[in-house]
């Protein structure tokens, strides 16, 4: 049974990227087989692509951290022929072939069975981007966060983490302030639900200050750096920060002065290795009380799109959510 995959080559003038025929019998041992039908592309697809060691050691390569599809074989009595299923983290697109393949062969420990009120093109408009995104927001609930805490701040507003935050967070009653290098996108990010804008420029004054006045009742921040820690100076007494991100940086200058004065939270997210009954649930409130209709952050892209896409995505060009139709 041959299908087709996205195909990542090192060589020696560095990576190369290709569409190739592959078989089934390629794929590596796992209890479940899936016919994938849409996959979706996130920052960590770029960097796999892109032979980035902390991502993807192994070449030659099919990325995707995301799949959707349906059971063509298990061996699990749990997963059924014909089931419809999300594949989100754990190995899959970094050192086991992803999401950017007709096919794919996983563990059954990795498989979340598709909640009614989700379809597999529904899931991949969220993808692992709109995942964290919800992630993010039950985390800062589970804190304590409400609408009656402040307006919500969310940092990198416009790529996969950021837009489903803003959109689910207005949806959910939340006043929304969206950080934005890219201009041309305000009147987007105001049709999400956004009603305050802020530059780069803006989110990251007063870095050298211990504290800053507060503001916010919680961040969804996608990008780390020292606009993360201006935003953890800035929340209102006891609320919280979700941080998910660091294309901004992987570090920032702080003190213990608003945890101690202001009695704040950093709440660290991963959405890779989350336990999968974690996963389940999170992806049952996407699809029951947190249910919206996402089809406006969608870009379609088919396998001859997505070359051109990973690049996009890692020069922080790509607005909303990059849907790979397989």
């Amino acid at each position: 049974m041959s299908f087709s995959a996205f195909w990542v080559e090192k060589n020696e003038q560095g990576f190369s990227r290709s569409i190739i025929q592959r078989e089934v019998d390629d794929l590596p041992a796992g209890e479940v087989l899936i016919d994938v039908r849409y996959s979706s592309v996130n920052f960590k697809d770029g960097l796999s692509a892109t032979g980035n060691p902390g991502v993807t050691r192994n070449f030659p390569h099919t990325p995707g951290i995301d799949a959707a599809g349906i059971v063509l074989a298990s061996e699990s009595a749990e997963i059924q022929v014909g089931d419809e299923v999300i594949v989100i983290g754990f190995d899959l697109g970094m050192n086991t072939p992803g999401g950017f393949s007709q096919r794919i062969r996983v563990p059954a420990g990795w498989v979340v069975k598709m909640p009614a009120g989700l379809t597999t093109h529904s899931a991949m408009i969220l993808g692992t981007a709109g995942f964290t995104a919800a992630e993010c927001i039950d985390k800062l609930q589970t804190a304590g966060m409400t609408p009656e805490s402040g307006p919500v701040l969310v940092t990198g507003a416009t790529g996969g983490v950021g837009s489903v935050a803003v959109k689910l967070l207005s949806h959910l009653g939340y006043e929304v302030a969206a950080v934005t290098g890219k201009p041309e996108q305000h009147e987007f990010l105001m049709s999400l639900g956004a009603s305050e804008l802020l530059t780069r420029e803006e989110a990251a004054e007063g870095v050298s200050r211990p504290l800053l006045a507060e503001r916010w009742g919680g961040v969804v921040d996608t990008v780390g750096g020292d606009i993360l820690f201006n935003a953890v100076k800035s929340l209102r007494y006891g609320c919280s920060l979700a941080a998910c991100g660091l294309v901004a940086g992987a570090e920032f200058q702080g003190s213990v002065l608003p945890f101690l004065l202001r009695h704040v939270n950093i709440l660290g997210i991963d959405s890779v290795e989350l336990p999968l009954a974690e996963k389940t649930r999170i992806w049952a409130r996407l699809a029951g009380e947190w249910q919206v209709d996402f089809s406006d952050l969608e870009e379609k892209l088919t396998l001859d799109d997505l070359s051109g896409a990973i690049d996009r995505i890692l020069a922080g060009a790509m607005v909303g959510r990059g849907v790979v139709h397989l």
